[in-house]
């Protein structure tokens, strides 16, 4: 298996120490391929994330390649704007599109790669990208472009040529995730004072986004114009209230752009621009809460991201340090502040609310990032970071109109997108490894309120039956062991407060994943109303709103994280279950074509890693009492699916659940079962790293013999004392300490082979599980193993 890691552990090791963390970050890492991340610049989890994009022209799903504005083989810039997704598999924001422009003529359009209008070529030589910052020269107008970003402002700065007017166009018509009638209203206000606001309200992949704007510049106006172009689209849309003025001062309607002229300039321009999802007000207070010119706010950003990184130090060989440290920076992107300075914040039932103590945060992929992004969250980032997390989902769910944890949000605005209700494992998780900070009560009633919600994909059908059947509700297979693994979550949570009637109630519904597993065949299948097996069956078969969701029977029927060891029974046993998971890694895909399906990226065999239900499945064979083999699967995962380059990514980096599957891995541990406060041993791909925890202590990572030709673990110590088993308490990591990994050539088939050894899974653990101690909290039922 050493060949395998040839392009991940050779190299010279580098260490952090005498560099800042931010100087290892790639920011270019899977802005090619199918990556979707961008650029530019922005804040750890910033509101602004000011980046270039290289193609707004596409519409609808054709856009699946530009979901983030940026991509790497595109070779003209159309222009910076002002909010994008890091990682996405669906398109949208792009908002306020800024792009300068020099000389006597202004084009309007940014025409196209063949015959640009404002749009630019531009080479990749010029570019740089680093957390807070990037920069590029525009070949057209011959402008260095400069980005940085702070919490909620963006800064621009722009090196004009000498002798040509300076003109900057704002375009409000740009958008990702095009479409006819996308831009529902817009306006453009030039105040007295030069200060230019304006607003949109957009109907795209969340519908009715409403988001406003404050831009103030460096040096004074000589002249202006803003310009509704509706004339020259087709589709007219919502007609709102102003439409049609002509006044200089302001413009309203659905097509809207502003030319700024500043004439010749000796000194760059910049330019400063406050965003709210609230009023025009807001932004101009947010442009005001973060004072300070470009080098001003990209010095404090940088040391923001020095701060964030330093919480992971670590060694490694290239390039591993390199694609370890961009993963880190992926997964500190989201989810994103979303209230203003002032605590005002837009709900997802489009009123105005008061953040009362926290900071309201949203860009929610939960479907993705459940299972390690807020997992490592917990442990690299501030209590409070966690804290406004889980009670930004409360505070939605109490101003939802379907009285429902957030699905797939951003900006407040509820997608429905993905299945399960994935805020549930994100709050439990977070409770059961003792964050508090919120109402516990009040978050187990929305976790409750969302399980019950009846009239959400399938939930009548699966409380009244024990499983979503086929014939009532697509995605059905998926959906109901979803569900189930949420109300194990939930269960836990309840029990932890004593909440017994609760638990017994969830504890129940979580082995519903029984009912749709096939223990005959051995497969998770979609069953019908009339309890039959949907035939025909191909567990090769991806369709969307078929049986499973993005994925198919052998991706998931791995899917019990909770229950493992209940599975491996169903199949037959650890045998058959090593058997089964060596088949899925090396499946003959020859004869299957998955061209039909966008998200399906990153195939060793029928494990795809570039989507989000295979990325627990390495680490199963920990449960079958062959931790040797996760070795070895890591190792091939980590050397084919990420790469320092563009194409670095395998599949979509999806708000940072891709990189902190990374993160983890690299580390030696990987949180299979978000709530069992335990993380499955893997195996490390750095030297040595130090975790610096919320509570000021720190845990150690160090790696004897790593190598190439050493892939395999020989032994574990935890403080000095060998650790046989192959599973890490989360206590155990927040108390502080050392694990220490010795690698060799050949594996330690006995380690973390007996049944005591191996991770938790509920039915082994005991209904209260885990029986292991773990972190308590304040009335905690002491449990031990039975």
């Amino acid at each position: 298996m050493g060949a395998l890691f040839t392009t991940i552990l050779t190299g010279p090791a580098f260490a952090q120490d005498g560099a800042k963390p931010s100087d290892a970050v790639d920011p270019f890492i899977g802005t090619g391929g199918e990556g979707h991340t961008f650029p530019g610049a922005v804040a750890p989890f910033g509101m602004v994330q000011l980046s270039p994009d290289t193609d707004t022209s596409c519409v609808i799903r054709t856009c699946y390649g530009h979901a983030a504005g940026y991509r790497y083989d595109d070779p003209t810039i159309e222009g910076f704007s002002h909010t994008h997704f890091s990682g996405a598999g669906h398109s949208d924001l792009g908002d306020i599109l800024v792009m300068p422009v020099s000389g006597d003529s202004v084009p309007m359009d940014p025409g196209t790669p063949a015959a640009p209008g404002y749009r630019s070529r531009f080479s990749h030589a010029t570019e740089v990208a680093k957390p807070g910052y990037y920069a590029v020269t525009l070949d057209g107008p011959g402008v260095r472009a400069e980005m940085t970003a702070g919490t909620r402002i963006g800064v621009h700065r722009y090196s004009f040529p000498k002798g040509k007017a300076a003109h900057i166009v704002v375009d409000l018509r740009s958008s990702l995730y095009n479409y006819p009638g996308k831009i529902l209203w817009s306006g453009l206000h030039m105040r007295d004072d030069g200060v230019l606001t304006g607003f949109r309200e957009t109907r795209g992949w969340a519908p009715g986004r409403k988001l406003y704007f404050a831009m103030r510049f460096s040096a004074p106006l000589v002249g202006h114009a803003l310009v509704n172009r509706e004339k020259d689209i087709a589709y007219k849309g919502f007609q709102g209230p102003g439409r049609g003025s002509d006044a200089l001062a302001e413009k309203l309607g659905q097509a809207l752009e502003a030319r700024l002229d500043f004439g010749q300039l000796d000194a760059p321009l910049e330019v400063k621009v406050g965003i709210s999802g609230v009023d025009e007000a807001g932004a101009l207070a947010n442009l005001d809460s973060e004072p300070g010119g470009f080098d001003a706010v990209r010095t404090k950003t940088q040391g923001d991201w020095d701060t964030a990184l330093g919480a992971v130090k670590f060694e490694a060989a290239a390039p591993m340090r390199r694609i370890f440290a961009t993963a880190l920076y992926h997964s500190l992107l989201a989810p994103s502040v979303w209230s203003d300075s002032d605590g005002r914040y837009r709900g997802p039932d489009d009123q105005v609310h008061q953040a009362d103590g926290f900071t309201v945060r949203s860009t929610f992929s939960l479907w993705d990032t459940f299972r390690a992004e807020h997992p490592l969250l917990t442990l690299i980032q501030p209590e409070k970071t966690n804290t406004d997390i889980v009670r930004s989902l409360i505070a939605s769910q109490r101003h939802s109109p379907d009285g429902i944890l957030p699905v797939w949000q951003f900006a407040g605005r509820e997608t429905w997108t993905m299945i399960g209700y994935h805020a549930v494992p994100v709050i439990a998780d977070a409770y059961m490894k003792g964050i508090g900070g919120f109402d516990a009560d009040a978050a187990l009633q929305a976790m409750v309120a969302s399980a019950d919600r009846a009239s959400y994909g399938g939930l009548g059908e699966y409380i009244q039956r024990g499983y979503v059947p086929i014939d009532k509700e697509p995605e059905a297979a998926s959906k109901t062991v979803e569900y189930a693994y949420d109300d194990w979550t939930i269960a836990r949570m309840a029990r932890r407060m004593g909440k017994t009637e609760i638990a017994e109630r969830f504890e129940k519904r979580a082995g519903n994943w029984r009912n749709s597993f096939d223990a005959k065949t051995g497969w998770l299948r979609a069953r019908l109303a009339n309890g039959a097996f949907r035939t025909p069956f191909d567990p090769t078969a991806i369709n969307y709103g078929s049986d499973y969701t993005e994925g198919n029977a052998w991706q998931y029927s791995w899917f019990v994280p909770q229950d493992q060891a209940g599975l491996f029974r169903l199949l037959g046993g650890d045998a058959k279950t090593v058997k089964k998971l060596d088949a899925m890694f090396e499946f003959d895909n020859s004869k299957v074509d998955y061209s039909h399906a966008e998200d399906i990226a990153g195939l060793i065999g029928q494990y795809i890693h570039g989507n989000e239900p295979s990325h627990h499945v390495a680490y199963l064979y920990n449960y079958a009492g062959a931790p040797w083999r996760t070795q070895e699967r890591l190792g091939q995962i980590v050397a084919s699916q990420y790469g320092a380059k563009p194409e670095g990514l395998s599949g979509n980096d999806d708000l940072g659940q891709m990189s902190a599957w990374l993160v983890f891995t690299a580390l030696g541990f990987y949180p299979v079962a978000p709530g069992s406060n335990e993380y499955v041993i893997g195996r490390p791909f750095l030297s040595q790293a130090t975790l610096a925890l919320p509570s000021g202590k720190q845990f150690a990572i160090r790696t004897d013999n790593l190598s190439d030709a050493n892939p395999y673990i020989r032994s574990v110590t935890l403080n000095g004392t060998p650790l046989t088993r192959s599973y890490l308490r989360d206590d155990e990591i927040r108390q502080g300490g050392e694990l220490r990994f010795v690698m060799g050539a050949q594996p330690n088939k006995a380690w973390g082979k007996g049944a005591k050894a191996r991770p938790f899974s509920s039915s082994t653990a005991g209904s209260n599980g885990p029986a292991r101690k773990g972190t308590r909290r304040r009335g905690d039922d002491p449990t031990t193993r039975r």
